[in-house]
């Protein structure tokens, strides 16, 4: 039996995700999470062959959380799962180690296709964002472009997020367990590094990088 975890923040979007990898012979869910914190534990917790994570979430994204299981359980082979289909999120979870990438907008057949080739050891990319992985594997290692988001660190990048979400200071030391003096230091790296003067700023930079979204009726 393949082993799977399911990641989204939303429990109807789970529970629809759950019936469709149900459907897919020998598979088995071993454990849910809403964020990828939760993703994280879970998946240290279960050691899952396949986790199914999506990317806009709370606290710590899809990708971020990602790019921690795969370099702590190199094991474990990530299908990301989500609303965004553009060249910067295809890039940023291959970078971070994804294995596949299915837009939510994909027929349902497509994310049985898409485990089926995990389970197979092989990678699967929608076919919508095929030409955003054909434009990534040509560039040379070298001349890499990335975002801008690839200055900062993974907490770094975890510090930002919860900022934009409107957690405060305190909030966040207690999320990550570290003094507040600590959270601070992060978020003048992040300002300086962003070259961004404001809390203000950071939020509207989060928004459009997507760490952040106002409104996602889709997932």
């Amino acid at each position: 039996m393949i082993r799977i975890l399911l990641v989204d923040d939303h429990t109807l979007v789970r529970a629809g995700i759950r019936a469709l990898v149900e459907a897919v012979d020998d598979t088995q869910i071993v454990a849910e999470a809403h964020n990828g914190r939760e993703a994280i534990e879970a998946a240290r917790a279960h050691r899952p062959d396949i986790v199914v994570m999506d990317v806009s979430m709370p606290e710590l994204n899809g990708i971020d959380a990602t790019a921690q299981i795969t370099a702590e359980l190199p094991g474990v082979r990530v299908l990301v799962l989500s609303m965004h289909a553009t060249e910067e999120f295809v890039r940023r979870a291959v970078k971070a180690g994804a294995s596949g990438y299915v837009v939510k907008e994909s027929v349902p057949m497509e994310l049985k296709l898409a485990l089926e080739a995990l389970m197979r050891g092989e990678a699967y990319f929608s076919p919508r964002i095929s030409r955003h992985l054909i434009s990534i594997l040509a560039e040379p290692a070298s001349g890499e472009r990335g975002s801008s988001l690839d200055a900062l660190t993974p907490r770094q990048r975890e510090v930002l997020q919860m900022i934009a979400e409107g957690k405060t200071t305190k909030e966040i030391a207690a999320v990550l367990e570290v003094s507040v003096k600590t959270v601070e230091t992060h978020r003048a790296a992040v300002m300086t590094r962003l070259d961004i003067r404001d809390i203000a700023g950071l939020v509207l930079y989060a928004a459009r990088h997507r760490l952040i979204a106002f409104d996602r009726p889709e997932e």
